[in-house]
Protein backbone atom coordinates (compact mmCIF):
# COMPACT_ATOMS: atom_id res chain seq x y z
CA UNK A 1 0.00 0.00 0.00
CA UNK A 2 1.20 3.52 -0.75
CA UNK A 3 0.11 7.10 -0.42
CA UNK A 4 -2.15 8.57 -3.04
CA UNK A 5 -0.22 10.51 -5.68
CA UNK A 6 -1.65 13.74 -4.26
CA UNK A 7 -0.41 12.96 -0.75
CA UNK A 8 2.94 11.71 -2.01
CA UNK A 9 3.39 14.97 -3.87
CA UNK A 10 2.44 16.91 -0.73
CA UNK A 11 4.98 14.94 1.32
CA UNK A 12 7.85 15.63 -1.04
CA UNK A 13 6.90 19.31 -1.38
CA UNK A 14 7.09 19.64 2.41
CA UNK A 15 10.20 17.50 2.87
CA UNK A 16 12.26 19.12 0.12
CA UNK A 17 11.13 22.55 1.34
CA UNK A 18 12.26 21.74 4.87
CA UNK A 19 15.58 20.29 3.71
CA UNK A 20 16.22 23.30 1.49
CA UNK A 21 15.71 25.50 4.55
CA UNK A 22 18.20 23.35 6.49
CA UNK A 23 20.72 23.59 3.68
CA UNK A 24 20.49 27.38 3.55
CA UNK A 25 20.57 27.82 7.34
CA UNK A 26 23.54 25.55 7.88
CA UNK A 27 25.28 26.49 4.62
CA UNK A 28 25.91 22.88 3.66
CA UNK A 29 25.93 23.32 -0.11
CA UNK A 30 26.46 26.89 -1.21
CA UNK A 31 25.84 26.03 -4.88
CA UNK A 32 22.14 25.52 -4.20
CA UNK A 33 20.40 28.86 -4.65
CA UNK A 34 16.73 27.91 -4.88
CA UNK A 35 14.25 25.25 -3.85
CA UNK A 36 14.17 24.10 -7.46
CA UNK A 37 17.95 23.62 -7.34
CA UNK A 38 17.61 21.52 -4.22
CA UNK A 39 14.90 19.30 -5.68
CA UNK A 40 17.18 18.57 -8.64
CA UNK A 41 20.36 17.95 -6.64
CA UNK A 42 21.83 14.46 -6.22
CA UNK A 43 20.78 11.88 -3.66
CA UNK A 44 24.23 12.12 -2.06
CA UNK A 45 23.76 15.85 -1.49
CA UNK A 46 20.31 15.25 -0.02
CA UNK A 47 21.74 12.62 2.34
CA UNK A 48 24.13 15.20 3.73
CA UNK A 49 21.34 17.70 4.41
CA UNK A 50 19.09 14.97 5.77
CA UNK A 51 21.78 13.92 8.26
CA UNK A 52 22.06 17.51 9.47
CA UNK A 53 18.28 17.75 9.87
CA UNK A 54 17.96 14.68 12.13
CA UNK A 55 21.08 15.62 14.06
CA UNK A 56 19.42 18.83 15.28
CA UNK A 57 15.68 18.38 15.01
CA UNK A 58 15.10 21.73 16.74
CA UNK A 59 15.66 23.33 13.37
CA UNK A 60 12.08 22.30 12.62
CA UNK A 61 10.96 24.83 15.23
CA UNK A 62 12.89 27.54 13.38
CA UNK A 63 11.31 26.51 10.09
CA UNK A 64 7.81 26.63 11.56
CA UNK A 65 8.45 29.97 13.24
CA UNK A 66 9.82 31.60 10.08
CA UNK A 67 7.53 29.73 7.67
CA UNK A 68 9.56 30.91 4.66
CA UNK A 69 7.28 29.21 2.15
CA UNK A 70 4.04 30.55 3.67
CA UNK A 71 2.67 27.08 4.34
CA UNK A 72 -0.77 26.42 5.78
CA UNK A 73 -1.26 25.50 9.43
CA UNK A 74 -2.12 21.97 8.35
CA UNK A 75 1.18 21.62 6.48
CA UNK A 76 3.12 23.08 9.40
CA UNK A 77 1.44 20.59 11.73
CA UNK A 78 2.62 17.74 9.50
CA UNK A 79 6.19 19.02 9.61
CA UNK A 80 6.02 19.55 13.37
CA UNK A 81 5.06 15.89 13.72
CA UNK A 82 8.34 14.89 12.09
CA UNK A 83 10.12 15.78 15.31
CA UNK A 84 8.86 12.37 16.47
CA UNK A 85 10.89 10.43 13.92
CA UNK A 86 12.38 6.94 14.31
CA UNK A 87 15.78 6.55 12.69
CA UNK A 88 18.07 3.56 12.41
CA UNK A 89 18.41 0.05 11.05
CA UNK A 90 15.26 -1.87 10.21
CA UNK A 91 14.42 -5.23 8.72
CA UNK A 92 11.70 -5.29 6.09
CA UNK A 93 10.16 -8.65 6.95
CA UNK A 94 7.15 -8.93 4.63
CA UNK A 95 4.62 -7.03 2.54
CA UNK A 96 0.95 -6.78 3.42
CA UNK A 97 -1.88 -5.23 1.48
CA UNK A 98 -1.87 -2.44 4.10
CA UNK A 99 1.87 -1.75 3.88
CA UNK A 100 5.33 -3.16 4.53
CA UNK A 101 6.39 -4.62 7.88
CA UNK A 102 9.49 -2.91 9.30
CA UNK A 103 11.08 -4.43 12.40
CA UNK A 104 13.48 -2.61 14.71
CA UNK A 105 14.46 -4.63 17.80
CA UNK A 106 11.11 -5.38 19.52
CA UNK A 107 9.08 -2.81 17.60
CA UNK A 108 7.08 -3.78 14.52
CA UNK A 109 5.86 -1.00 12.22
CA UNK A 110 3.46 -0.97 9.30
CA UNK A 111 4.89 1.47 6.75
CA UNK A 112 3.32 2.89 3.59
CA UNK A 113 5.15 3.48 0.35
CA UNK A 114 5.27 6.92 -1.24
CA UNK A 115 4.77 7.07 -5.00
CA UNK A 116 5.37 3.32 -5.28
CA UNK A 117 4.44 0.24 -3.31
CA UNK A 118 7.46 -1.34 -1.66
CA UNK A 119 7.25 -4.46 -3.81
CA UNK A 120 7.83 -2.22 -6.84
CA UNK A 121 11.06 -0.99 -5.26
CA UNK A 122 12.24 -4.23 -3.66
CA UNK A 123 11.27 -7.69 -4.95
CA UNK A 124 9.70 -10.02 -2.39
CA UNK A 125 12.49 -12.49 -3.13
CA UNK A 126 14.95 -10.15 -1.39
CA UNK A 127 13.08 -10.22 1.93
CA UNK A 128 13.95 -10.02 4.71
CA UNK A 129 16.08 -7.00 3.85
CA UNK A 130 18.16 -4.80 6.14
CA UNK A 131 17.70 -1.08 5.45
CA UNK A 132 18.71 2.15 7.10
CA UNK A 133 16.05 4.83 6.93
CA UNK A 134 13.86 7.22 8.89
CA UNK A 135 10.20 6.61 9.70
CA UNK A 136 7.90 9.60 9.95
CA UNK A 137 4.28 10.29 10.84
CA UNK A 138 2.11 11.49 7.98
CA UNK A 139 -1.63 12.08 8.24
CA UNK A 140 -2.16 9.34 10.80
CA UNK A 141 0.01 6.79 9.00
CA UNK A 142 3.72 5.89 9.02
CA UNK A 143 5.91 6.47 5.99
CA UNK A 144 9.64 6.54 5.34
CA UNK A 145 11.34 9.83 4.53
CA UNK A 146 12.00 9.11 0.86
CA UNK A 147 15.59 7.93 1.27
CA UNK A 148 16.93 4.59 2.45
CA UNK A 149 20.06 2.52 2.14
CA UNK A 150 19.66 -1.21 1.59
CA UNK A 151 22.29 -3.63 2.81
CA UNK A 152 23.07 -6.72 0.81
CA UNK A 153 23.16 -9.14 3.75
CA UNK A 154 22.21 -12.80 3.55
CA UNK A 155 20.02 -14.01 6.42
CA UNK A 156 20.03 -17.64 7.51
CA UNK A 157 16.99 -19.62 8.56
CA UNK A 158 17.45 -18.74 12.24
CA UNK A 159 17.28 -14.97 11.70
CA UNK A 160 14.37 -15.34 9.31
CA UNK A 161 12.43 -17.35 11.89
CA UNK A 162 13.19 -14.78 14.61
CA UNK A 163 11.93 -11.94 12.42
CA UNK A 164 8.80 -13.88 11.48
CA UNK A 165 8.16 -14.66 15.15
CA UNK A 166 8.55 -10.96 16.05
CA UNK A 167 5.89 -10.14 13.47
CA UNK A 168 3.56 -12.94 14.59
CA UNK A 169 3.82 -11.90 18.27
CA UNK A 170 3.07 -8.27 17.40
CA UNK A 171 0.15 -9.31 15.19
CA UNK A 172 -1.36 -11.69 17.75
CA UNK A 173 -1.13 -9.09 20.52
CA UNK A 174 -2.26 -6.11 18.39
CA UNK A 175 1.12 -4.43 18.83
CA UNK A 176 1.89 -3.56 15.22
CA UNK A 177 2.59 0.18 15.26
CA UNK A 178 0.52 1.82 12.54
CA UNK A 179 0.74 5.42 13.74
CA UNK A 180 2.97 7.57 15.93
CA UNK A 181 -0.17 8.93 17.56
CA UNK A 182 -0.09 7.13 20.92
CA UNK A 183 -3.81 7.56 21.54
CA UNK A 184 -4.60 6.17 18.10
CA UNK A 185 -2.44 3.09 18.70
CA UNK A 186 -3.97 2.53 22.14
CA UNK A 187 -7.48 2.69 20.69
CA UNK A 188 -6.60 0.18 17.96
CA UNK A 189 -5.07 -2.14 20.52
CA UNK A 190 -8.16 -1.93 22.74
CA UNK A 191 -10.40 -2.59 19.76
CA UNK A 192 -8.27 -5.56 18.78
CA UNK A 193 -8.30 -6.96 22.29
CA UNK A 194 -12.08 -6.82 22.60
CA UNK A 195 -13.70 -10.21 22.51
CA UNK A 196 -15.15 -10.47 19.04
CA UNK A 197 -18.35 -12.46 18.57
CA UNK A 198 -17.57 -16.10 17.87
CA UNK A 199 -19.29 -19.45 18.03
CA UNK A 200 -19.53 -21.05 21.47
CA UNK A 201 -17.87 -24.42 20.97
CA UNK A 202 -18.36 -25.37 24.64
CA UNK A 203 -21.31 -27.74 24.16
CA UNK A 204 -19.64 -29.68 21.32
CA UNK A 205 -16.33 -29.93 23.17
CA UNK A 206 -18.04 -31.04 26.38
CA UNK A 207 -19.91 -33.72 24.46
CA UNK A 208 -16.70 -34.97 22.86
CA UNK A 209 -14.87 -34.88 26.20
CA UNK A 210 -17.61 -36.95 27.86
CA UNK A 211 -17.55 -39.45 25.00
CA UNK A 212 -13.74 -39.69 25.23
CA UNK A 213 -13.99 -40.94 28.81
CA UNK A 214 -15.06 -44.28 27.35
CA UNK A 215 -11.75 -44.55 25.48
CA UNK A 216 -9.67 -46.98 27.53
CA UNK A 217 -6.83 -49.14 26.26
CA UNK A 218 -6.76 -52.75 27.35
CA UNK A 219 -3.79 -55.00 27.87
CA UNK A 220 -4.87 -56.95 24.81
CA UNK A 221 -5.03 -53.84 22.59
CA UNK A 222 -2.12 -52.66 20.41
CA UNK A 223 0.41 -50.66 22.43
CA UNK A 224 -0.48 -47.40 20.64
CA UNK A 225 -4.12 -47.44 21.75
CA UNK A 226 -3.58 -46.18 25.30
CA UNK A 227 -1.25 -43.21 24.51
CA UNK A 228 -3.40 -42.31 21.49
CA UNK A 229 -6.51 -42.18 23.67
CA UNK A 230 -4.60 -40.09 26.25
CA UNK A 231 -3.62 -37.71 23.46
CA UNK A 232 -7.25 -37.33 22.41
CA UNK A 233 -8.36 -36.59 25.99
CA UNK A 234 -5.52 -34.12 26.63
CA UNK A 235 -6.23 -32.34 23.33
CA UNK A 236 -9.92 -32.01 24.16
CA UNK A 237 -9.07 -30.67 27.62
CA UNK A 238 -6.81 -28.06 26.02
CA UNK A 239 -9.51 -27.15 23.48
CA UNK A 240 -12.06 -26.72 26.27
CA UNK A 241 -9.76 -24.30 28.06
CA UNK A 242 -9.13 -22.35 24.84
CA UNK A 243 -12.87 -22.01 24.30
CA UNK A 244 -13.34 -20.74 27.84
CA UNK A 245 -12.91 -16.97 28.24
CA UNK A 246 -12.02 -17.36 31.91
CA UNK A 247 -8.78 -19.34 31.39
CA UNK A 248 -5.40 -17.73 32.01
CA UNK A 249 -2.10 -18.39 30.25
CA UNK A 250 -0.70 -20.62 33.02
CA UNK A 251 -3.67 -23.00 32.80
CA UNK A 252 -3.33 -23.17 29.03
CA UNK A 253 0.39 -23.84 29.31
CA UNK A 254 -0.18 -26.71 31.76
CA UNK A 255 -2.85 -28.25 29.54
CA UNK A 256 -0.61 -27.95 26.48
CA UNK A 257 2.24 -29.64 28.34
CA UNK A 258 -0.14 -32.50 29.05
CA UNK A 259 -0.84 -32.77 25.32
CA UNK A 260 2.90 -32.71 24.66
CA UNK A 261 3.56 -35.53 27.13
CA UNK A 262 0.83 -37.65 25.55
CA UNK A 263 2.26 -36.93 22.10
CA UNK A 264 5.80 -37.82 23.19
CA UNK A 265 4.64 -41.10 24.72
CA UNK A 266 2.76 -41.97 21.51
CA UNK A 267 5.83 -41.09 19.45
CA UNK A 268 8.09 -43.24 21.65
CA UNK A 269 5.87 -46.29 21.25
CA UNK A 270 5.57 -45.70 17.50
CA UNK A 271 9.37 -45.58 17.16
CA UNK A 272 9.68 -48.89 19.05
CA UNK A 273 7.39 -50.55 16.56
CA UNK A 274 8.95 -52.78 13.89
CA UNK A 275 8.50 -51.71 10.28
Amino acid sequence: MKLSNKNAELFFDLMWGLQYFVNQKLKINNNIESLEDYVMCSTEEKFEVRTALYSDIKIIDSFIQENPQKLSEESLDIIFGWKHFVKGDFHIERYLKQGAIFIKTDNVYRVLGLYQDFDQLIPRSRLPLSVQTVLLPFQGEIIYDGLFQARNIYFGGGIKRELKESYMIAKQNNRIIESFDTANNDNKKKEGNKNKPHKDWGPELNELANASKRLRGKATDPALFSPAFSLVKASLEFAQLVASEETDKDDLSKALNKVRRAYNKSNTILNRQDD
